[in-house]
């Protein structure tokens, strides 16, 4: 099957992504601990996340040319999350350091049998975006605009002008947001968690969930991930269900493995292939995501994923 979309061609960026970027402190224990015990760790480390962030990071290693739109604090950690980026080769023109404001971190407990972890986070209300705020002008430069609705009304406003000049419109989700009812209307990629549908419509039964998204807000493309199950998406009225990769070498830690997911799903449309392949794609980069600690550690190169596709 084949996607729907037609991309733009002599745009300056690949994909331009708007939303969340972090400051991770990963935390690996030998096991998950018990209400009120101590535990010893077994590592430490600080490192760059964010959903956005991490997805324009894990395409340019791919090979796209990618931008960031979004705030850091002018603190430490941003100015250490802002230079990640600059590092990989994202475009961060648009990225900003906002006086007076704690960039966002999140402190992740990792258990070190499985490699699933636990988040505990925070963003400052400074880093937000008011609608009059959003950076418009980086809209006509882009094949596909890429955003968590954490501002939804502001990415409501980028969609809108990304739409209008002929870009596809995808969006990470895994909560509900004041003001995402303006939003999720104008997506044509809407990839969610798989608790997501659920939290929007009360319903939880996943396929019967993402019916009624698709009903409700006519976006043309609807799925959820499922960790190391895979993924399940509804396309054209099929339900097309692919599995997870084993992770090469086993897993050591999920942070981010959702936001490498949609680095192979951006990506597969991006190279035009089909729908199949492109969930194939998708799981595989989430799986060599999880090899190392952090989200962006292992994140895949062309080669690294083109060998993981071609085993059986």
């Amino acid at each position: 099957m084949q996607f729907p979309f037609k991309l733009t061609k002599n745009k300056e960026f690949d994909a331009v992504g708007f939303g969340t970027n972090a400051v991770d402190y990963l935390i690996q224990v030998p096991e998950y601990p018990k209400f009120s015990f101590k535990i010893e760790l077994d590592t430490y480390t600080q490192l760059a996340g964010g959903e956005i962030a991490s997805t324009m990071a894990g395409l340019k290693r791919l090979g796209m040319k990618t931008a960031y739109i979004g705030r850091f604090g002018a603190d430490s950690a941003g100015d250490f999350g802002l230079q990640t980026l600059v590092e990989e080769g994202v475009n961060v023109e648009f990225a900003q350091q906002i006086p007076g404001a704690q960039t966002q971190i999140a402190f992740i407990l990792i258990d070190a049998r499985n490699g699933e972890r636990t988040v505990i986070w925070k963003r400052d209300e400074k880093l937000s975006y008011s609608s009059e705020e959003a950076p418009l002008q980086l809209m006509q430069k882009t094949k596909i605009f890429h955003a968590t609705p954490h501002d939804a009304p502001a990415c409501a406003r980028l969609a809108r002008e990304a739409k209008a000049n002929g870009a596809i419109i995808s969006i990470d989700i895994d909560n509900v947001f004041d003001g995402i009812l303006e939003m999720i209307p104008l997506v044509d990629v809407f990839m969610s968690s798989a608790e997501f549908p659920e939290k929007l419509l009360g319903i939880s039964d996943r396929k019967e969930g993402l019916k009624e998204i698709k009903r409700r807000f006519g976006c043309p493309f609807v799925g959820m991930t499922l960790g190391e199950k895979g993924s399940l998406v509804l396309f054209e009225d099929q339900f097309i269900k692919t599995k997870g990769f084993a992770v090469p070498g086993g897993c050591k830690d999920t942070t981010g493995a959702g936001d490498a997911f949609r680095v192979g799903l951006l990506y597969g449309i991006l190279q035009g292939k089909s729908v199949e392949e492109t969930m194939r794609t998708a799981n595989a980069v989430a799986a060599l995501k999880c090899r190392a600690v952090g989200a962006r550690t292992s994140l895949p190169s062309e080669n690294e994923l083109k060998d993981l596709l071609s085993q059986k």
